[in-house]
């Protein structure tokens, strides 16, 4: 292998590839995420004013079309997708967004009598059709790494969060003070003081930001790129033979993988067959595997090793999905949304140091989960099972809102910073757990993963939806109390 990758490994795994791995996986979410920390300098400008999240809402779950179209593609063409030109796709589209959204995030239309940030909501529909599908696209493609690659991946993810956070909050998003401001009244040309917010202007224009987002989306595709094709990273591929019967090759979670040529010292196994250097020349030098089972092999084509494992039951895969599925649906769906009102009433520090430590705790926790990896069901399940407690007092102080538990003491905004960075920090460790199991179960559960994801955040988000913008149950608190 060289001293050059001895150098880099670490236990398991390469870390060289672990970072390439992470970089991919920034690539999953960075463009939306990063569209909704720049809102703050934005809204000033555009038609819609602060209206304009929830048309941003809407827009993400309409776009999870490409989800729902690409998991249609695998289910009807199985091995014949093209999942490479797919994702390369999606990546260009995305990147070609971004840097559209540069030059245009002003331009506004009139639509109905109404004006609109036309150019920008069209854009955001790419965006965010780039990123569901990556849910259902990224995820299987995992499958080429062994199962110590999952947490890299998640990393990224969570880095996706973060990284276009910290930029925001360099560029200044975010930072206001409340000044004593005359207001004349029309009527009576009486004046008097009002407080209000007054925002200061960013370090660097909206523009460089989407600059920014562009760079970020060619770096993953640079990413994917090296983790295709760089024969240093294809050392880390895996490639499994799954026991596979034909009375159970329709069952929930098969994998019926079967077009693999791999080498090693003792021999070369190419589509059924096995074929033995050893007896080169010899009649029996072909052994054809059975076509109704074959054996069970995680083969690593750096090592050659040759290890079997177990599979999950029906009854725990269905389960994790459906876990998956709820995770997905409050931290990616409800909280996010509510966010505002849980948050300020305790002040604007209080919720900028709530989003910034959140931000954080995600890769933390990804990281931590390689650590320590989860081996068995009770700790997910007491895990999440504390998470969702800690999303039910969150949620309790996003409806009281603007006067929450603890609003007017100094506890209150440690109080809520702490359960929105622990709730963040338990629920990524459980869901990177569980896509672990499912990497380890192969590429059609890593599929259902992802789209159960997708499934749980758009219940999540138009739950939310109504709750904020039909039924109106939330208040916000005073930028300047």
């Amino acid at each position: 292998m060289g001293k050059g990758r001895n150098l880099f490994n670490c236990g398991e795994i390469n870390i060289f590839v672990y970072f390439v791995v992470a970089m991919f996986g920034v690539g999953s979410w960075v463009a939306v995420n990063g569209l909704w920390v720049e809102l703050p300098v934005m809204v000033p400008y555009l038609p819609e004013g602060w209206k304009l999240p929830s048309y941003l809402t809407v827009i993400i779950q309409l776009a999870n079309v490409g989800p729902i179209l690409v998991t249609f593609a695998y289910t009807c063409s199985k091995d014949s997708l093209n999942e490479k030109a797919i994702v390369y796709l999606i990546l260009t589209v995305g990147a070609v967004a971004c840097l559209l959204l540069a030059f245009f995030w002003r331009a506004t239309s009139y639509i109905a009598g109404e004006e609109h940030s036309t150019a920008l909501l069209v854009l955001q529909f790419f965006l965010a059709c780039v990123d569901c599908t990556s849910s259902v696209l990224f995820l299987p493609f995992m499958s080429l790494f062994r199962v110590e690659y999952m947490t890299g991946y998640f990393i990224g993810e969570g880095l996706s969060g973060l990284i276009p956070s910290l930029v925001a909050l360099g560029q200044g998003v975010g930072k206001m003070t409340c000044q004593n401001i005359s207001i004349v009244n029309e009527t009576t040309n009486i004046s008097h003081y009002e407080i209000q917010p007054f925002y200061h202007e960013p370090t660097f224009p909206v523009e460089d930001f989407f600059f920014f987002l562009f760079a970020m989306m060619i770096m993953s595709g640079s990413a994917f790129t090296l983790l295709n094709y760089l024969p240093y990273c294809k050392k880390e591929h895996t490639v499994e033979y799954v026991m596979e019967d034909n009375t159970e090759s329709s069952s929930l979670g098969s994998n019926s993988n079967s077009h693999y040529e791999l080498s090693s010292d003792q021999g070369t196994f190419q589509g059924d067959s096995y074929h033995d250097p050893s007896t080169a020349g010899h009649s029996n030098s072909e052994l054809v595997l059975s076509n109704k089972k074959r054996p069970s092999l995680a083969i690593c084509t750096d090592t050659h090793s040759v290890s079997a494992r177990e599979s999950l039951s029906k009854r725990t895969y269905i389960y994790y999905l459906i876990l998956i599925a709820w995770i997905s649906a409050i931290s990616n769906g409800v909280l996010p949304s509510i966010q505002t009102y849980s948050c300020l009433p305790y002040g604007n520090s209080a919720y900028h140091l709530a989003v910034t430590l959140s931000s954080i705790s995600n890769p933390v926790a990804c990281f931590v989960a390689f650590l320590l990896p989860v081996a068995t069901t009770i700790v997910i399940n007491g895990l999440t099972l504390i998470g969702t407690c800690l999303a039910a007092f969150i949620l309790v102080t996003a409806v009281q809102s603007p006067t929450p538990l603890l609003y007017d003491s100094e506890a209150g905004p440690a109080v809520v910073i702490i359960a929105w960075v622990t709730f963040t920090a338990l629920i990524s460790y459980s869901k990177v757990s569980i896509a672990t199991f499912f990497r380890k179960e192969g590429k059609q559960a890593l599929l259902w993963c992802g789209a159960l994801t997708q499934v749980g955040s758009v219940i999540g988000a138009l739950l939310t939806y109504l709750l904020v913008n039909v039924w109106t149950i939330f208040e916000s608190a005073p930028a300047c109390p």
